[in-house]
């Protein structure tokens, strides 16, 4: 181990002893990290929650909020100014506009310091008077927690798995072709390299526009000031018998180790070992409506994530987070108002059977896990209409288009495995049922003095996240 790196390791542990003491003597901070895969809804839930806490008139199952002890929440300067603010206030605007519109998602890491003054329950907390509690919440794209997964890896392990993962796909025959054409034994030349990280990105976002959800590396998606660079121009390859010195297979193997050493490791140095508590925001009706591969793949995504929140053998991981482990993770199943609430237990119930899976193969523990379906912003009511002498249980809402229509996605089953199973066996389409999804604008917004956007479930998620240390 070279010296720098000794030193790094013990000025976080230092800053780590330092942050501890702070919280424990003067004013606690919850650092609360939010991602989300394939499209779930970040930035949406962040403006909801923190709209929720400001004004907590539907939040009565956070306790603190309900009992009354958070006295006063409001939104202070963060305490990373090299970091991009979470920019709530255009957000929310977007939200309450007379015509609303969904905010822009954001495109890389973002932070908001919300600060509540809380009065501790007990003797001593009301001799003491009200405390203040700050919540940093980090916003980050899922497709860079995925990336993790990839620092336990060799460039010959991930190229292998991923073109088996992929090589059923239509929408990867493009690339499978390229690769399928490519002798990585031969000689390097730049212009292949960059047809190949082309057409791989291409791929990608075919991916994830079609539902999947592991779609690694993350910055090929989001490759911010990167794009262009060589960190970026590599794609997986069959491994050749063998490759000299400046073969195509040398060079990509190269820049590979490049993504996890200068693009991977100092996001999870820099962000992800800081953080409390975490939620896992997943659009599961996106999967399901996207058909069997696209809910195997998530099963997969979320198994590669509970590992990544247990080091474990990575030796990296291990001495970044220097014995610290995420306490909470939330897994939440996003969109909830797309479906009439008698369909939300089977909802929970799919994310949590995705959940228990993924603990299995994962083999995770430690932190405290959980599972629940939620909308940080309901944008739908609730009707029953009969339609060919049967009563469908509907939602009603305006679409992206100005129309309003009523909307049946088909009934979830009752016993999670009926998914689960099919997708696992490779079967390419749902057999018995298709289910439907509908793209919703956000309501109008006639809120009381008081009251938050209209949400499902949001309560009960910030009680599971924070609730504890208010």
């Amino acid at each position: 181990m070279v010296v720098s790196d000794i030193a790094d390791q013990v000025t976080r542990g230092i800053e780590a002893v330092q942050s501890t003491v702070s919280e424990a003597f003067f004013e606690p901070t919850i650092r609360l990290g939010v991602t989300g895969l394939s499209r779930a809804g970040k930035t949406v839930f962040i403006t909801s929650l923190v709209a929720n806490l400001i004004d907590r008139g539907r939040m009565p199952q956070l306790v603190a909020a309900s009992t009354g002890a958070i006295r006063a929440a409001y939104l202070r300067p963060q305490p990373d100014d090299t970091v991009p603010r979470f920019d709530y206030e255009a957000h929310i605007a977007a939200l309450r506009a007379p015509e609303p519109h969904w905010p822009e998602s954001t495109r890389s890491v973002s932070e908001l310091r919300l600060s509540m003054k809380v009065q501790p329950s007990g003797l001593l907390g009301r001799m003491s008077g009200p405390r203040t509690v700050h919540l940093d919440i980090v916003d980050y794209p899922g497709e860079w927690l995925l990336d993790l997964a990839l620092l336990d890896k060799s460039y010959a392990q991930w190229s292998a798995e991923t073109l088996d993962r992929i090589k059923e796909r239509e929408i990867a025959q493009d690339f499978h072709a390229m690769a399928d054409q490519t002798d990585a034994s031969q000689p390097f030349q730049e212009p292949e390299a960059k047809a190949l990280a082309a057409s791989f990105t291409n791929y990608l976002k075919s991916a994830r526009s079609a539902g999947y959800s592991d779609c690694t590396p993350g910055r090929f998606l989001l490759p911010g000031e990167l794009a262009g660079s060589p960190v970026l121009t590599f794609a997986p390859l069959r491994q050749p018998d063998r490759a000299r010195r400046g073969a195509l297979w040398r060079e990509m193997e190269r820049r590979y180790d490049a993504y996890k050493l200068k693009v991977v490791k100092p996001f999870f140095r820099d962000h992800f070992s800081r953080i409390d508590r975490q939620i896992v925001l997943v659009d599961v009706l996106g999967a399901i409506h996207a058909g069997p591969p696209a809910v195997e793949d998530l099963r997969r995504a979320m198994s590669e994530i509970l590992g990544a929140f247990r080091p474990g053998r990575n030796a990296f991981l291990s001495q970044l987070l220097l014995g610290k482990r995420v306490e909470k993770i939330l897994f939440a199943a996003t969109k909830a108002d797309h479906l009439h609430h008698k369909q939300h237990p089977r909802l929970t119930a799919i994310i949590e059977a995705l959940v228990s899976d993924a603990r299995t193969r994962a083999d995770f523990k430690g932190a405290e896990t959980a599972a629940m379906s939620i909308a940080a912003i309901r944008a739908t009511t609730e009707e029953t209409i009969e339609h060919e002498g049967r009563k469908l249980d509907c939602v009603r809402g305006t679409l992206l288009n100005g129309k309003q229509a009523a909307f049946y996605p088909g009934e979830l089953p009752d016993d999670p495995r009926q998914l689960l199973d099919p997708a696992r066996a490779g079967a390419r389409k749902w057999l018995d049922a298709d289910y439907e999804i509908m793209s919703f604008a956000p309501a109008r917004l006639r809120l009381k003095p008081g009251d938050g956007p209209p949400h499902i479930r949001l309560d009960r998620a910030a009680q599971f996240l924070i609730g504890d240390r208010l």
